[in-house]
């Protein structure tokens, strides 16, 4: 496989399985379902690998893909769902001869790509939550491996590829499925009951989140392309009209020009919206920060030094216009990370980092200072019989 195609976003990745849906040929998707030790994806993580030998997507950090190409063939030739597990202690001098060591060891679903996937991509198309809830091992009732239920946060319990009610799955796996949608997270979830045991994998894959940039000077393009790279929606906004924002940044997923007194009008702004003004206009941002401010944003990063945004906070004053601290908590400026860097990608860097950590409720520091896993485990509670593996 090609670098560029190892390195695509996880966005990409779920754009491209559903494009492979109405392509010809047998395509087979490798998804982690669990990881013990460390590694460089988590569960979730997925590779799309074609009949042309060709993988889009990256479950390692490139020590395995190759070795996955192999074994996609043999998925592809008995038309089934295979769990495989690589070992990659340090323990191990030599793994297949590639010499890798990642401490970890991971469990991969390798699975022919069908129409029972197509309800999962085409709730992340329209922009909504959906867990994907695939059957590993044990029976109960008439359910049995390979077998899949999906999870949609506007519908009632879960449903089966062809829509309907999944009344033979039970109801318990609502619960982790909800949570692990919401926060595009995934698990081996176990359930025992008089009916028998089952291990179910549960994979949550969010609707990407939204970063809106405000502005249109050529600075604006560095965070754009850096901010889709990491799976961020990204929507240019600009106030005025003399700039073709659709041929100058390319990498946006939408833009728009509008006033920047009208942004909450223009914009769905939630808590799944993340916001960066650079206008460089004092007049513009003003108003933009305004309503930003009154909106449920959880990160509104404003470029300009401390004085600048002290000079704004004097003009509302003098309108009769106060925040209160916890209005501004959600102000970032100066923004960005202190990385030290000067020119306009080290800039972008900056930018999008901290809008990683604030959305990954993270706070920036080197991972040599941080004790356990660098991805979190996941914990999901649930009620029931139903417990997390």
């Amino acid at each position: 496989m090609t670098r560029s195609n190892w390195s695509v976003p996880e966005t990409e990745v779920v754009q491209r399985v559903h494009e492979r849906l109405d392509a010809a040929g047998t395509d087979v998707l490798a998804t982690i379902i669990d990881v013990e030790g460390n590694a460089y994806r988590r569960p979730g993580a997925k590779m799309l690998l074609d009949d042309a030998g060709e993988g889009v997507g990256s479950i390692t950090a490139g020590c395995l893909e190759d070795e996955l190409l192999a074994a996609a063939e043999s998925v592809r030739e008995r038309g089934r769902p295979e769990l495989v597990t690589y070992d990659l202690m340090e323990g191990d001098e030599d793994v297949w001869g590639l010499g890798v060591g990642c401490n970890g060891i991971i469990d991969v679903l390798l699975e022919p790509l069908t129409e029972a996937y197509r309800p999962a991509v085409e709730a992340f198309a329209d922009g909504r939550n959906v867990a994907v809830l695939t059957v590993l091992e044990g029976r109960s009732g008439r359910l049995e491996e390979g077998d899949r239920a999906y999870y949609h946060s506007e519908e009632k319990g879960l449903t089966t590829p062809t829509g309907a009610p999944a009344s033979e799955w039970p109801a318990e796996l609502s619960g982790p499925a909800g949570e692990l949608a919401e926060r595009g997270r995934a698990d081996v979830v176990e359930l025992e009951s008089e009916r028998g045991s089952l291990a179910v994998f549960t994979d949550g894959i969010a609707a990407p989140t939204d970063l809106v940039v405000f502005g249109s000077g050529h600075d604006v393009g560095p965070v754009t392309e850096l901010a889709a790279k990491n799976d961020f929606r990204v929507t240019v906004v600009g106030f005025r009209g003399s700039v073709d924002l659709e041929e100058r940044f390319p990498d946006a997923d939408e833009t728009l020009t509008t006033s920047p007194g009208a942004v909450a009008d223009a914009i769905d702004l939630d808590e799944r919206t993340y916001a960066v003004v650079m206008s460089h206009n004092f007049v513009d941002d003003r108003l933009a920060i305004e309503g930003l401010l009154d909106s449920p944003v959880p990160y509104v990063g404003l470029m300009g030094p401390e004085k600048r945004f002290q000079e704004m906070l004097a003009a509302f004053k003098d309108e009769g216009r106060t925040f209160d601290e916890a209005t501004l908590s959600s102000l970032y400026t100066p923004i960005g990370l202190d990385l030290g860097g000067g020119s306009p990608y080290q800039i972008a860097h900056s930018i999008v980092a901290e809008v990683l950590a604030v959305s990954n409720d993270r706070t920036p520091r080197h991972l040599r200072t941080r004790e356990g896993h660098i991805h979190d485990r996941v914990t999901v509670e649930s009620e029931g019989d139903v417990a997390p593996q």
